[in-house]
Formats: structure tokens, sequence, C-alpha cells
């Protein structure tokens, strides 16, 4: 990749069969799949450290998609995800009890921007590191919050950078119920070993007790605070990485604010959106405009065609579900605001975003949009996917 644009996860989101290759088991309740990608793929299929592939497959009768981070630096021909099986998750718990090597399954092309700023390029080009160290900026120096699955991600963003420069540094903060429950924890044991001065690992367990009362508990407020006072270089971080519930997460945006770290070295990537009540639909919900009732008119621009539909006032439903009834192919993934997957710019109209973990400031200033969280308020909207 020699464009960042290439490398923002906002390219046209598609869907290719792929073999899966091998089924790991890392533990009791979580497995990493890899899938092979045929030589003629390999271009729509390369990534950067941090993004993540949707899944989709049939199960007991209906399509269902989920989202997973890719867990490794690039490697032609392979992509791997962990999938740690949720309390009553549908696909979670099919792909741990069911998935394995020979299957095939349709996965997406890599999506999402919880990738660095500080050299997006560097994470496969170690010389453009090394060029921005040469130009001032030396000891690159990254710092990571993740819960549970929420290592997925890190695990390729450190592995990428502390590979691409010999002065780059990491610290990682890993919250987990029990040492059983840590994910990769023989890779994380590699890595410590292989930059035994260059990367910090903290392990805090949530049920188990450590010889240090720090790292022992679960992390609230106050845990966070001596963790950020005595365990991270805060001033030294040039880039923040927060992976993990919605809870975590804010709390760790919410105090760096506070502690005076700029919003644009923060980068954070949820499992939800924190609002279990709210269905996040898989199919777009079955509508029908009244002819004598008032409508929207929603218009969208998919591949270079264009098409229009009639979506109810009274519905009160999203740009992206107005949009399937018409095209199926319209891009999505998790349906629930939070990986930017149906990402589109507003041409024409006003609306209302309910929700956004996926988007930047910038791009929102721009009129990009989530389609999923997005419903008119005006007459007429018109949005565009392909911009």
């Amino acid at each position: 990749m020699t464009e960042t644009t290439e490398t923002t996860g906002r390219r046209r989101a598609t869907f290719n069969e792929l073999e899966v290759a091998e089924v790991r088991r890392l533990t009791a309740d979580s497995v990493e799949v890899a899938f092979a990608i045929p030589e003629q793929l390999q271009d729509d299929y390369d990534y950067v450290p941090g993004q993540y592939v949707a899944l989709r497959a049939q199960i007991d009768g209906q399509e269902v998609r989920r989202s997973y981070s890719i867990c490794t630096d690039p490697k032609p021909g392979e992509i791997r995800v962990a999938i740690k099986k949720d309390l009553g998750g549908l696909f979670s718990t099919w792909a741990n009890e069911n998935l394995k090597a020979g299957d095939r399954m349709e996965v997406m092309n890599p999506q999402g921007a919880f990738t660095s700023k500080v050299n997006v390029t560097s994470m496969n080009d170690a010389e453009k590191l090394a060029e921005k160290e040469v130009a001032g900026k030396a000891n690159v120096h990254l710092v990571a919050f993740a819960a549970g699955s929420g290592i997925t991600p890190i695990m390729s963003i450190a592995k990428a950078v502390l590979r691409a420069s010999d002065t780059s540094t990491f610290d990682l903060v890993y919250a987990n119920r029990s040492a059983m429950d840590v994910m990769f924890s023989e890779e994380l044991g590699d890595l410590k070993d292989k930059y035994p001065s260059r990367l910090a690992v903290h392990h805090v367990l949530s049920r188990e007790q450590r010889i240090s009362p720090l790292m022992s508990g679960r992390i609230d407020q106050d845990k966070l605070d001596e963790l950020l006072d005595h365990v991270v270089r805060v001033t030294e971080a040039d880039e923040w990485f927060l992976c993990g519930p919605f809870e975590l997460v804010q709390m760790c945006r919410d105090t760096l604010a506070k502690r005076g770290v700029p919003e644009d070295k923060i980068r954070f990537e949820l499992f939800t959106t924190g609002q279990p009540d709210r269905p996040q639909g898989q199919q777009g919900r079955a509508v029908v405009a009244d002819p004598s009732g008032e409508n929207y008119t929603i218009e969208f621009r998919l591949d270079g065609l264009s098409s229009s539909i009639e979506s109810p006032v009274s519905a009160h439903e999203t740009v992206l579900n107005a949009a399937l009834r018409v095209r199926p192919d319209t891009p999505f993934a998790c349906a629930g605001g939070v990986c930017g997957t149906c990402r589109a710019k507003v041409v024409k109209g006003e609306f209302e975003m309910e929700e956004n973990y996926a988007l930047e400031k910038d791009e929102v200033e721009r009129g990009y949009v989530l389609t999923c969280q997005t419903r008119p308020t005006s007459k007429e909207l018109v949005v565009d996917f392909d911009a």
C-alpha cells in the first residue's frame, strides 16, 4: 500500500467466499480462524493492522453477519481472526463449536479505521517509520487498553509497530477475568521475549488475585487513575488504542481527555454501543410506503447506480433499512453504529444521526454519516455510498 486512502478502511465493502485454512483453539471459549486468500484476491484483502473483516453465514436458516478484527500483522495469502464465544451469541457459538478447516465462508474485504495515525503506511513499510524518525520523531510510543477479545486488533498493531522500527515501544494494559481467559497468552509471551525492552504487558485480572493489588480486580475509575499515574507513561504516548466494552472504552476516553490528551491521539473500537435494548438487525425491516400517508423520498447512489425509495414518516426507519429493501447488496456489517461499513455521504437534505462510534470528526464535518443510524428529517434525502 502506498496511498493513505487505501489504508483507512474506506474502500467499497464486498464479500468473497474463502476457504478456512485452520481453526486453532485459543482458550476454552475462543478460537483463531485462518482464511486462505487466493492470489487473485490478495490485493483486495491487503490490510493495515487494526482493521476487521465481516463474516457472513447461514445459521438456522437465517443470514447472520458479524465483524471480527484481524489478529496478525499483514501476511500475503492469509487473514486470521479470533472469535470468542459470547453468552447466547448465535454466530460466535456456531463458529466455536462447528467451524473447521476446509469449510468455506463469505468474508468481507478488510475495513475499519482503528489504525495508527503516527504513520499509517509504516505498518507495512518499515522504511516509512524510519523516515519519520530521521525527520525528528524518534522513539514512537503507543499505548493500548484492551479487555477480553479486544486484544485481537491490538495484537496486529503491536506486532507491526514493534517490527517496523528498532526504537518504537508499546505499553499494553490487558484486562481479563482470569489467566485462563487470556487470549493469545503464548503469543504475548513470545512477543515480550522478542522485544523485552520495548514491550510492556500489564495483565489485570478481575477474578484472580495477583501479587500486586493494582493488577487485581476490575478496572474502575480509581484503578485507571492509578495505572495512568504509576504504570503507563502518559506524557510520552504518541497514540492511544482502546478496545473493549463500551463502559471501559468510554471511561478511558473521558479520563484521557481530562488529562489533556488530544482527541486525535485516541483511537477506539467497541464491542457494542452499550445499548443492549436496541436490536442490531441483520436484514432490512419490512416497511411498506403508504400511498395516502406522508413519506420521505430516499435516493442513494451505490456502485454507480442510483435508486430511490419511499419511506413512511411514521416508520422512522434508517437510510440503511430503506436501501436494503431495494438493494440487498448495500454494504453493512454491525448495523449498530460501531463498524462504519455502511458509511455514505449526504448530498442533499436534512437528517439526524443517532449514534456514531465509527466516523472521524472531520468525516462528519464533510457530510459523511452511518446510514444504519441516520434517518431523514426533510422531504428528500440523497446519499452517496460511492463518495
